[in-house]
Parts: structure tokens; sequence; C-alpha cells
């Protein structure tokens, strides 16, 4: 099994509603591949960890470089792992209105089972998208 994690820039406005659309059909095509992941996104940034047998996320890494809604994938981390560190698709995203802490928390909790390096890229991030 695999982990894959990139980041990439939002092309255009990517707001809630947009948002929503992208995580209904990665859910669907997840479920139907046997894909398991996180989606951080502030509407500028997507920062995404997948995991799966190689075939699967061959294919949906390739579904996700033909996607035109963000540009410049950076693959920060591609590695072999023993068990899947994300249980179920989850996305984080802070909406209007969500106090910067609450938000924060939400992401410590959905990446508490993930390596310590993808623990620290997705907090860091947010972090960083949660101060600006």
């Amino acid at each position: 099994m695999r982990q894959i994690v990139y980041i990439s820039t939002a092309a255009g406005d990517v707001g809630p509603a947009a948002l929503t659309g992208i995580l209904a059909a990665s859910r669907a095509n997840n479920r139907r591949d046997g894909i398991t992941g996180l989606l951080y996104s502030d509407g500028k940034r997507f920062l995404q960890a997948i995991e799966g047998e190689e075939p699967d996320l061959t294919r949906t890494l390739d579904r996700i470089r033909a996607d035109c809604r963000h540009r410049a994938i950076v693959i920060l981390s591609n590695r072999a792992i023993e068990a899947r560190e994300f249980g179920s698709w989850e996305m984080a995203e802070r909406r209007p209105g969500v106090e910067a802490q609450a938000f924060l928390t939400q992401v410590s909790t959905l990446v508490a089972g993930a390596s310590a390096n993808v623990r620290a890229t997705f907090e860091g991030l947010a972090n960083v998208r949660t101060a600006a």
C-alpha cells in the first residue's frame, strides 16, 4: 500500500459550493477505488493525502492531475505504508464564521493517526493559512 501527499494551487475561485462538489465527487470516486485520505482546502490551496493499493492510487493521481480546478501540483511525499493512516475520506475546510482554534483542533483530530511528517505538514499549513 502507498500514500501520496501533494499540494496544489486553486485555479480561480474555489468557494464553498465548489468545495462541496469536489468533496462529493472525491468521496464517490474514492469509495469505488478503495482510496482513503484527507483533503485540506482553504479555497486557495489544496493539500491532500491519498492512500491505497498502487494501481488504484496511480489512477486516482492521474485523475487529480487532469483536474483543471487546480494547478502546480507538487508531490511532497510518496511512500510505502503498512496500514492506512486515514480510516475514512474527510475534508478539512474552514468555513466563514468558524473560529480559528476550532478549525485547528479539527485538523489535528483528522491527522491524529498519520505519521509525524504528515501531521506536521497538515497542521503547519492549517496554522499558516489560519493566521493569514
